[in-house]
């Protein structure tokens, strides 16, 4: 069984085919095209190298394409993508701009390229599903609840991975196999004690923060849009409910305008003036940019907020791990999130800490820490592939073919 994954962008499209043939996985090949205007090409581009480098002769020796898909109004887990799905997440592109507008435009183009292949989607948000509904509940009126107005939560497919091969790294295979097993029984699987907790930090040009007891998430960093959070590379992170009304008064702007501003010239972006790079921040920084290390001051400070939030929640802290772009190549971010947690038993090695091991698995607390600190890089592309897998096990159903045929809605 052979799925692709596809990874979209506004203009961008980055794929990863794996393999589930006798019982394994594998990852057969990995490419990806970027600054397009129109998707359609670069589908035909990724379907003709799968092509040349043997991995498939046409699309028919696909199983599935699986996608990382953000979020949906009124949807979520792991689904096929009909018609039906992609007009939910369509309905939430306002709340998710540089997202959901490219994978509804891609899933289309992909199921009229490939109308026998079934689609399926993961949602960011369904690692959270069984999460306390006070830790993911707005103090608002109802009606604004009704209408999705909640903590969602997202890079779920990351965190998701931490929290299997964590687990794994600690000797906890019960919890391992409660994480692999999340979508299938809810959280079920009996694990033993004493609890595993875990801190999840995946920290990119978009970050976020997990809490994980024994494989289950109990909450995220992120809110109900990607804008929420931590300081994201450009996008703004938690503001005040009343601050953009106040703004778009005493500037004069628009909602369009605000909206802008926030996705696209805030975060790190805004604090530090126009850079938003973590490599040109500190860079800036040590050249005694005060603005650059303002941004950097900020940022450590949301990290290790969120961290201390779940430790608490969760009565101490078992291990910490670092994944993404930042989190797995920043040792400065990771020192200065680390400092002075003997509290939470965090002791960082210093030495190993700095030492080179890009893309590699590695420990980074010292042996007097009770706490371990690791760096995992995560794969959410294997998270989607074997996701995608148990639906087409376990599910049967018409093909995107007639899934598609119907008028397609259109949505504000």
């Amino acid at each position: 069984m052979k799925i692709l994954v596809a990874n979209l962008g506004s203009t961008s499209l980055k794929y990863r085919l794996f393999d589930f043939s006798d019982g394994r996985e594998r990852m057969l090949a990995r490419g990806g095209f970027e600054r397009l205007a129109d998707h359609a090409p670069a589908i035909e581009s990724c379907l003709a190298e799968l092509r040349a480098g043997g991995w498939v002769r046409d699309e028919s020796d696909l199983a599935a394409v699986g996608f990382k898909t953000v979020m949906a109004r009124g949807l979520n887990g792991c689904v096929r993508l009909d018609e039906a799905a992609v007009a939910a997440m369509e309905a939430f592109n306002a709340v998710a701009p540089a997202h959901n507008p490219a994978y509804v435009k891609g899933v289309r183009l992909f199921a009229k390229r490939m109308p026998k292949t079934p689609l399926i989607g993961l949602f960011e948000t369904a690692f959270y599903q069984w999460a306390p509904e006070a830790a993911m509940r707005y103090a608002i009126p109802e009606e604004w609840h009704a209408l999705g107005v909640r903590r969602w939560g997202f890079h779920g497919a990351s965190h998701k991975f931490i929290a299997e091969r964590s687990a794994e790294l600690l000797g906890r295979e019960d919890v391992a196999a409660r994480a692999r097993n999340l979508y299938v029984d809810g959280g079920k699987h009996p694990v033993r004690a004493p609890a595993l907790r875990v801190v999840s930090c995946h920290l990119g040009g978009s970050s976020s923060i997990a809490g994980i007891r024994d494989g289950v998430a109990i909450g995220s960093s992120l809110g109900m849009s990607p804008q929420s959070g931590l300081p994201h590379n450009n996008r703004v992170g938690d503001l005040d409910a009343f601050a953009a009304p106040y703004v778009m008064r005493a500037l004069g702007i628009s909602l369009e305008e605000a909206e802008r501003q926030l996705c696209q010239e805030a975060g790190l972006k805004g604090i530090s003036g126009g850079l938003n790079d973590l490599r040109d921040l500190t860079q800036a920084a040590e050249k005694g940019n005060a603005r650059a290390r303002l941004a950097l001051e900020v940022f450590v400070h949301q990290i290790r907020h969120w961290i201390g939030a779940f430790a608490v929640e969760m009565n101490g802290l078992d291990a910490l791990v670092f994944t993404g772009g930042i989190g797995e190549n920043q040792a400065g971010i990771r020192e200065e999130v680390c400092r002075d947690l003997d509290l939470l038993g965090v002791a960082l090695d210093p030495a190993a800490n700095i030492a080179e091991g890009r893309g590699a698995e590695r420990t980074l607390s010292a042996p007097s820490s009770r706490a371990r600190v690791f760096v995992i890089p995560t794969n959410e592309e294997l998270v989607v592939a074997r996701e995608a897998r148990r639906v087409l096990l376990k599910e049967g159903g018409p093909t995107p073919a007639d899934l598609f045929s119907q008028p397609q809605p259109q949505h504000q």
